[in-house]
């Protein structure tokens, strides 16, 4: 099963995505860490991306569906999640002309939908651990007391430096302008579902869950 998650900045889709990549054996294909991983493989591919970030410009859609093409072509477990591409129409008609090469379907795309002022609340007092990357919040879930992950021990926690109100919406509009028009393109294709982003974190896994049983 191939699905998209689509929400704007701190909807929670890597949370769930990490949930999904746990309890079904599926791949999150995060177009940062397909790039940070690219760079350091000493592949051709991996050359072509570490020369483009060294000068300090954007990588283009190409390179983006080389890697996923890569990616396709190896051990496929439970499935793709695409998480962060595609982020224009552009790149949606390259990713699907690219599953449809290579035999691969689009299964679901999962809108999760929040509302602006309640995320940017959420965002701003989002920190997360510096070894694993759990994410904590001071109202919703707070760092444990004794200052330790509850996931993996670690006791380094970070806040991004865009997590701020300012930051937050300036991201939300380039997402609105650019990603937003996705929603309606698959909602044409018959692909679109949609699920409260803004729930607690089990009951919007469960809202996804039954997306894909379906």
């Amino acid at each position: 099963m191939n699905i998209i998650l689509l929400g704007p900045p701190g909807a929670g889709k890597g949370t769930q995505a990490r949930f999904l990549c746990d309890e079904r054996d599926m791949i999150q294909l995060s177009t940062g860490d397909m790039l940070r991983e690219a760079k350091d493989s000493g592949t051709e591919m991996g050359k072509i991306v570490a020369d483009v970030m060294a000068r300090g410009e954007l990588v283009t859609d190409e390179i983006v569906i080389g890697l996923i093409r890569e990616k396709l072509k190896g051990d496929k477990k439970g499935g793709f999640i695409f998480d962060g591409f595609p982020r224009t129409l552009a790149q949606a008609d390259a990713l699907g002309d690219l599953l449809a090469e290579e035999g691969e379907t689009l299964d679901s795309v999962i809108e999760m939908q929040v509302d602006d002022n309640a995320l940017v609340a959420r965002i701003t007092a989002r920190s997360t651990c510096g070894d694993c990357g759990e994410v904590y919040n001071d109202h919703t879930k707070p760092i444990p007391a004794d200052g330790k992950c509850s996931n993996c021990g670690g006791t380094e926690f970070k806040r991004r430096a865009d997590d701020n109100e300012e930051s937050l919406k300036q991201r939300l509009m380039e997402y609105y302008k650019k990603t937003s028009p996705l929603i309606g393109y698959y909602y044409a294709k018959g692909q679109l579902s949609s699920v409260d982003g803004l729930g607690e974190m089990a009951a919007v896994k469960a809202d996804i869950a039954k997306v894909l049983d379906t």
